[in-house]
């Protein structure tokens, strides 16, 4: 349950418990100390000296006390917070000077009844504050009704009222900014997470296909180098040509301007493909595509070729290519037990084609074997 925070807890969540208030936010405080001009008036009226210097020092002990609460703010908002019995202390010295202010002042020294509950309003949880000023509205109207001499005009309570209610609109205020500021953070943090989850999938699905690539090729050129060491060193060449594209590849992921060419993988998937001894059956074209659905499709035949080089046991590759959809098949072992997309490369491309508003599909080849296929949404052609 989200409570309104006091005025120094809130202070200290909005400057993140380095500075609270400015240094001089006691002079703006202090325009409202004119309030005690009545007080003083009533004081200043009385002829005999000693109450008039017991008056004037009260009350200028209380608007002292008025003032330093900002000090207080400031330095709680440094610390933190600050502790119940400093707020309940604070509050009980600003009373104890208010009550010594009326044998002096009068009724007039129930003014600082309003700087009292405005000062209560900030330091106190809101069930407390509420009950607090009920308090003080109640000891106001009471007052007035029974000490003799006093007229009950109502201008003290409705002054307690319209204080503490400028003080709650000021916490509500502070809470909105907690919120805000909050909800900027969480977004920021989800930002993070998504670039870092968008990184690390790219790089999976780079490493993962290069680096099939060149194992299988190195293995190739092993077994070639006795039997056919032109072969052989062309195989080597190739391994080293995929090795600078893989860096090459890294670079630009880590640049975040990485886009993949679906002609260039489907050259690419031939190559491997050959490599591991597969027979591949791929399109030699790629213009009935459309422009916005190539980077995924691109994706598809890397991460598809991928799996058909390292799990599938396969003699023979597919891919099927029209505008909204493609498919990579095989003739190998068939999907794992259960199906499904299982892998981090098969989870990264489901996401990039929900992202694409595509729909991704795993299982078992009509004839035998693994299929995976992505249809992307339907696309207007230019009449």
């Amino acid at each position: 349950m989200k409570t309104t925070p006091t005025a120094p807890d809130g202070t200290a969540e909005r400057v993140g418990m380095v500075a609270g208030p400015g240094r001089w936010a006691w002079l703006a405080a202090g325009i409202w100390l004119f309030y005690l001009s009545q007080p003083l008036q009533s004081v200043a009226e009385k002829r005999s000296g000693v109450v008039q210097v017991v008056g004037f020092l009260t009350i200028i002990l209380f608007a002292a006390s008025y003032l330093a609460f900002f000090g207080v703010l400031r330095r709680s908002a440094q610390a933190g917070t600050l502790p119940r019995w400093q707020r309940f202390g604070y509050l009980a010295l600003m009373l104890v000077l208010c009550l010594l202010m009326i044998p002096t002042a009068g009724q007039t020294g129930l003014t600082g009844l309003v700087y009292i509950s405005a000062v209560g309003m900030m330091l106190l949880e809101m069930p407390a504050s509420i009950i607090f000023v009920l308090a003080l509205l109640a000891g106001a109207e009471i007052s007035m009704r029974v000490v003799p001499g006093w007229t009950d005009d109502g201008s003290y309570g409705f002054a307690i009222f319209l204080g503490a209610l400028a003080v709650f609109g000021m916490r509500r205020a502070i809470q909105r900014s907690i919120e805000l500021n909050a909800a900027r953070q969480d977004m920021a943090e989800l930002a993070v997470q998504e670039e870092r989850n968008r990184f690390a999938r790219d790089l999976h699905d780079i490493l993962g296909h290069s680096l099939t690539v060149i194992t299988v090729k190195a293995e190739l050129a092993g077994k070639l180098i006795e039997a056919n060491p032109g072969r052989a060193a062309a195989e080597v060449a190739d391994v080293e040509s995929l090795a600078r594209a893989a860096l090459a590849d890294v670079r630009a992921a880590v640049a975040g301007y990485r886009e993949l060419s679906l002609a260039g993988e489907l050259v690419s998937a031939r190559a491997a493909l050959q490599a591991a001894a597969i027979k591949a059956d791929l399109p030699t074209t790629v213009d009935e595509v459309p422009e916005e659905n190539r980077e995924l499709f691109a994706w598809v035949v890397r991460e598809g070729v991928t799996n058909v080089v390292r799990h599938s046991g396969a003699k023979r590759c597919t891919i099927r290519i029209a505008a909204a959809q493609i498919e990579v098949l095989d003739d190998g072992l068939g999907p794992t037990p259960g199906g499904g997309a299982s892998g981090h490369g098969l989870i990264g491309l489901r996401e990039r084609a929900d992202a694409a508003d595509a729909s991704l599909q795993v299982g078992q080849n009509a004839g035998g074997g693994f299929r995976l296929a992505v249809k992307a949404r339907a696309v207007r052609m230019e009449p």
